[in-house]
């Protein structure tokens, strides 16, 4: 498959993933001139026509989701016997690649991580999509952060057409729901299954259930109640327990009511995660009890509470509950004045710049200093994304120990649809394009056979694509049809009047004209042109004309000439005429009897003709 173009469009550089269903392939956008990735169905698949009509629709509707947290799909399309799509390619690592590499993530990752991943599956299901397949191969994490869900709709297509009729298992069981492992209608509660199981696996570096075959983990997930991950690492926020215990029910009832209400707690898992200094609970605070069952004596004995009978304190017994209460409160005093005596310090700290820093960076920067952080999310189309807008207290301020610092920390420019100007004449899409946020980027004329000038014919990039507010759009320009092409004529000799007419016929254009001095050429005529007789040419191109001007000093010499008058009339008349390259000029004129002798020395520029003329006809004719 590599090097193969499909559709004459999306060229396969290599292979960067392979799956169950298909292979994914870098690709080239040679239409666009950009990095895309081209998922290819995986040959199994190419006679079943069911399944290939509904993956087609179902990737057609996925193409319409429109969010920061879901990778673009760009094209659907079959190439002879390739199926395939395109999609936006992301520059990263899969969150199972994070996994393998970390093991299990910190609290703070997981809550960030996971609420990024419902929000795409809430924009999805308020879209009526289900993802069916949610699993870390499908989380991808970019350079700069952000968290972008993949293979929307492709797994339903699978679920659709084929699990029901083979009753086979497919996809990836581990993170199957159990109404997908039963082969039931599913709901968008089975993303919210999924999403636990992949929380679980971020949080323990584990997923719930294994086994050695696909159906011994799906009757798993049916049957066995999952080990909460607090069990498996004490270090787990409660909160972070709940909500994937809560997640992983079996009953879709018991689970979260949809991605909204398990967003919510996300976020207060999130802030809890957060405030590294505050109180962790104790392992067991308020411990499991198992009471026995009830019995109906039982019942009626806590119905008739017996009164305690007083007792008598004694003397003893008094002062010496007295003498331990006054112990206690010494020890609650101490352990009171322990726990809140940096209240009192006079520990000063210099707040340190952590503006323009990553905020996992920034973060350690006030750690070490002995800060605390609170974080806040804004759109910034000057600040990459994951990083520091701005802090308070500032740099350069003075506070104690343990002061709380905040920092607005940029999601990115605010997110626009780029908008569809092809078509358009240049000056309306500028227009649209500054009202959708953005600014137009590189501006190229191109020849269209089927645009008009100053049309747009291309653009870049193209929707359905979602970017950042104040990013550039590049345009093509119709230049209108491509001119035809013209061998140039020889225009030399001909008057300059003349080589016009000739190059408005051609749809040429006069150029420069200059005169130069020739011995060639007449006055007044071409001498040169440029570019030279036989060059093709584009129509509208201008041609340049050098126009001969002779008055060039030349070297003269002296000629005699004789004139015997002939028999006629008594007078007669006598001319004689140079023609040199300045032109016509007399040299002698006179009126002489018949058999008289004219001889005369005349100066002239050679190369000349001399003319005699008798009564105005021509006797005589000679070059020198």
């Amino acid at each position: 498959m590599i090097n193969r173009t499909l559709d004459d469009r999306y060229t396969l550089l290599e292979c960067v993933g392979s799956g169950g269903m298909a292979d994914v392939y870098r690709a080239h956008d040679k239409l666009l001139d950009r990095s895309v990735a081209v998922k290819i169905l995986h040959s199994q698949f190419n006679n079943d026509d069911e399944f290939i009509s509904r993956f087609q629709r179902e990737a057609q509707a996925a193409a319409r989701l429109s969010h920061p947290n879901i990778v673009n799909i760009y094209d659907v399309g079959k190439d002879q016997d390739v199926d395939y799509i395109v999609m936006e390619y992301v520059s990263g690592e899969t969150l199972k690649q994070r996994i393998q590499r970390l093991g299990p993530l910190p609290t703070e990752m997981v809550a960030f991580i996971a609420i990024e991943i419902a929000e795409a599956l809430e924009n999805a299901h308020q879209n009526k999509i289900i993802h069916c397949d949610i699993k870390p191969h499908n989380i991808l994490i970019t350079r700069t952060g952000r968290v972008k869900v993949t293979d929307f709709g492709i797994a339903r297509a699978a679920t659709s057409a084929t699990m029901t009729q083979t009753g086979t298992i497919l996809g990836s069981v581990h993170y199957f729901s159990p109404e997908q492992a039963k082969g039931v209608m599913i709901t968008a509660k089975s993303d919210i299954y999924s999403l636990g199981v992949v929380m679980y696996e971020m949080l323990t570096g584990n997923v719930p259930f294994t086994g050695e075959t696909p159906i011994s983990i799906a009757l798993k997930h049916l049957q066995e109640e999952v080990q909460p991950p607090r069990q498996v690492n004490p270090e787990i926020p409660p909160i972070l327990d709940m909500i994937v215990v809560k997640s992983l029910a079996k009953n879709p009832d018991d689970r979260y009511a949809d991605m909204g209400a398990m967003i919510a707690d996300l976020r207060l898992a999130q802030n809890y995660s957060r405030d590294q200094h505050t109180k962790r609970l104790a392992k067991d605070d308020y411990p499991t009890q198992v009471l026995p069952k009830l019995t109906e004596s039982d019942n009626e004995n806590r119905a008739k509470p017996t009164p305690p009978e007083p007792k008598q304190l004694s003397f003893t017994s008094r002062w010496g509950t007295i003498a331990l209460l006054g112990i206690l409160m010494l020890g609650f005093g101490i352990g009171a004045f322990l726990s809140f005596g940096k209240f009192w310090t006079t520990n000063e700290i210099t707040v340190p710049n952590v503006v323009g820093k990553h905020v996992e960076t920034a973060r350690s920067i006030m750690a070490e200093q002995n800060l605390r952080v609170t974080q806040t999310d804004a759109f910034s189309d000057k600040v990459p994304l994951g990083y520091v807008i701005s802090q308070n207290p500032e740099a350069g301020a003075t506070v104690k120990e343990q002061r709380t610092v905040a920092l607005i920390i940029s999601r990115g420019g605010e997110i626009t649809s780029v908008p569809d100007v092809r078509g358009l004449n240049r000056r309306d899409a500028e227009l649209q394009l500054k009202n959708s946020g953005l600014v137009v980027g590189k501006v190229e004329e191109a020849y269209s056979a089927d645009a008009k000038p100053e049309t747009v014919i291309n653009q870049n990039p193209r929707p359905p694509v979602q970017i950042s507010k104040g990013s550039s759009v590049d345009l093509t320009i119709s230049k209108g049809p491509e001119p035809r092409k013209i061998a140039l004529p020889d225009f030399r000799g001909a008057t300059l009047n003349a080589a016009v007419t000739q190059l408005e016929t051609l749809k040429l254009k006069l150029g420069k004209v200059i005169e130069e001095t020739s011995d060639k050429y007449p006055s007044g005529t071409i001498s040169n042109q440029n570019p030279m007789p036989g060059t093709e040419v584009l129509e509208n191109s201008n041609i340049d004309f050098s126009v001969a001007k002779n008055n060039i000093a030349k070297e003269t010499k002296q000629i005699k000439i004789q004139v015997d008058v002939p028999e006629g009339p008594i007078r007669q008349s006598v001319q004689i005429v140079a023609t040199d390259a300045n032109g016509r000029e007399v040299l002698y004129e006179g009126v002489h009897k018949p058999g008289e002798r004219i001889e005369k020395t005349l100066e002239v520029s050679s190369p000349v003709r001399v003319q005699v003329y008798i009564n105005n006809t021509l006797k005589q004719e000679k070059t020198f």
